[in-house]
């Protein structure tokens, strides 16, 4: 017959008297220590204070309980973990494929999609496809990748130095901001666009309410 003996706060841990213990350690609703009381002294001072008797660590000896709001502690917890999942950054690695004979408007078009990948936060993996003779020629696209390093030194770093892969040449960029920087960064920009142009048509509309002044 083996007891129930719980686990981590987080996976539902039992509660009032769904706990099986003679005596708990009990810990008070601000977290301070009151010491080793018997079970029945710890759910009668948990109706005192109108809170739940909450077993926070189950294989201790004894377990170790807690008064606290049980319901509130739950919600605050899912709250937290949801805007943790929001926040949360996953490493990206964008890819970006230019010839070594690459024409100065491909090249700026190609560029402006790297900025934008390292602006998000992004990796980014720069292949230089090598055709026939261009394959004796891999300086052409050690050249272009270090020019293109320095475009955007001051969003991103040479995180992986180029380096030859069969008939290409690889390079890899990391982001100066981390994704997570770029994400709240990109939403306070967000807001901000938000309440100008909000407030630009709060001005506009005062001024059509305005009365024409009489000649």
């Amino acid at each position: 017959m083996g007891a129930n003996r719980g686990g981590p706060i987080s996976a539902e841990p039992r509660i009032n008297d769904r706990i099986r213990v003679p005596e708990v350690r009990l810990v008070g609703p601000s977290g301070e220590q009151v010491g080793i009381v018997p079970l029945a002294k710890a759910l009668e001072l948990a109706q005192e204070y109108d809170l739940d008797l909450v077993e926070v660590a189950a294989n201790a000896r004894p377990p170790v309980c807690k008064l606290m709001d049980y319901g509130k502690f739950k919600y605050e917890s899912a709250m937290k973990a949801r805007e943790a999942r929001k926040n949360q950054a996953h490493t990206v690695i964008k890819e970006m494929k230019l010839r070594p004979k690459i024409d100065p408007h491909d090249y700026d078009t190609k560029k402006g999609h790297v900025v934008r990948f390292l602006k998000q936060g992004d990796k980014v993996k720069i292949t230089i496809m090598f055709r026939g003779r261009e394959q004796s020629r891999p300086e052409l696209g050690f050249r272009l990748l270090q020019r293109l390093a320095e475009d955007v030194q001051d969003l991103g770093f040479v995180e992986s130095n180029p380096k030859q892969d069969g008939r290409n040449m690889i390079m890899v960029l990391g982001p100066h901001k981390k994704k997570t920087e770029a994400m709240a960064e990109a939403r306070e920009l967000k807001a901000a666009r938000k309440a100008e142009s909000q407030g630009v048509a709060a001005g506009e509309q005062q001024s059509a309410e305005e009365p024409a002044e009489a000649s």
